[in-house]
């Protein structure tokens, strides 16, 4: 996410042009999130960098998130997903499974369409001046909002449930 903000367009009065400051740097921060496609709850993970080992934190946060249950990640093919701290964590921790999507495919991620509905809620036109702020807002929005998928439905995950019950 960055400070600078993303235009889009919106409706105002006639005569009454929204002002849209621009912000001439390119100050960013960086978000994890991974949606549970049951309950539409975001899991997140505010960092300044995105590597192997903030990868490996996120994994441990979604672990004591869910800390009884079997666990799928679906996740894209990021390099610093792949780094040797996440095969290791995989193998301490064998309830969680990670399945890679296929490379250059974003549509298949429901996680994508998260950052979406947040980037439409909260940094396209905003008017925020400090990151910080604008990231604390971006989180909220995430911690605070469910975003249905119809991922599971669409490939008939309830259908195959009822066959292994």
């Amino acid at each position: 996410m960055y400070l600078q903000a993303t235009l889009r367009v919106v409706w105002a009065q006639q005569g009454q042009t929204p002002v849209i400051k621009l912000h001439s740097g390119r100050e960013n921060t960086h978000f994890y999130g991974a949606l549970n496609l049951l309950s539409g709850q975001e899991t997140v993970l505010r960092s300044d960098e995105m590597n192997g080992e903030i990868s490996a934190s996120f994994l441990q946060l979604i672990l004591k998130t869910y800390p009884e249950l079997p666990l799928i990640l679906l996740w894209d093919r990021a390099t610093w997903h792949q780094a040797p701290l996440i095969k290791a964590l995989l193998e301490a921790n064998p309830r969680l499974q990670i399945i890679y999507f296929p490379a250059g495919s974003p549509d298949l991620n429901p996680q994508e369409q998260v950052w979406k509905a947040t980037r439409e809620a909260i940094s396209h036109n905003h008017s925020e001046r400090k990151l910080d702020k604008l990231a604390q807002a971006f989180e909220a929005h995430l911690k605070n909002n469910t975003f249905p998928s119809s991922l599971l439905q669409k490939h008939d995950y309830f259908r195959l449930c009822m066959m292994f019950n």
